[in-house]
């Protein structure tokens, strides 16, 4: 029989595995010094942005990366107290979270990440807060787009005018 501290090491490591197949990316972030009231906030506002916090053992955190076969550069953010955040959709809204808290709280600090199998680091993290939501990009694509049918409607809009006031002052010199 097993002892209850392998089971637990042995649960997080494949919530850990499974989090990383079933995920877009993670991002990993030292916590010490952050007082655990504000750590609570922190997980109600990822987990509002669609992502999961989640604090395991630095050897358990190591094994599971390892054994997924990825980037061996991870396991050098993994040291002291750290966390490892697990986000399914919208990396931008996670990110902007994560920095603004960043802003409040000056131990929190960002260690790098994940996103679909390319290395982030904290700059990549901190430039990811400062793009628009996927709707505001989605939105400025749709108006690109849309642009030069308009102006095409304008064009023809204004010649179809210019040709029924031609015909107009024809007409009235006719009479």
């Amino acid at each position: 029989m097993k002892k209850i501290g392998l089971l637990v090491k042995e649960a997080s490591e494949n919530r850990i595995k499974n989090s990383l197949k079933s995920s877009q990316g993670m991002i990993i972030i030292k916590y010490s010094g952050v007082p655990s009231p504000d750590m609570s906030v922190l997980r109600k506002e990822l987990k509002a942005s669609g992502s999961d916090l989640f604090v395991v053992k630095n050897s358990v955190a190591r094994r599971a990366i390892k054994e997924l076969g990825l980037d061996e550069s991870l396991n050098k953010s993994i040291e002291s107290p750290c966390g490892m955040i697990f986000f399914k959709d919208e990396p931008v809204n996670v990110s902007k979270v994560l920095c603004g808290f960043c802003k409040e709280h000056a131990k929190l600090v960002l260690e790098g990440g994940l996103l679909q199998e390319k290395l982030l680091t904290s700059k990549d993290i901190e430039e990811m807060s400062k793009l628009p939501s996927r709707e505001v990009l989605l939105a400025q694509v749709v108006g690109a787009l849309n642009s030069p049918v308009l102006k095409l409607v304008v064009v023809l809009n204004q010649t179809l005018k210019k040709f029924v006031y031609c015909i107009d002052q024809i007409k009235q010199k006719k009479q």
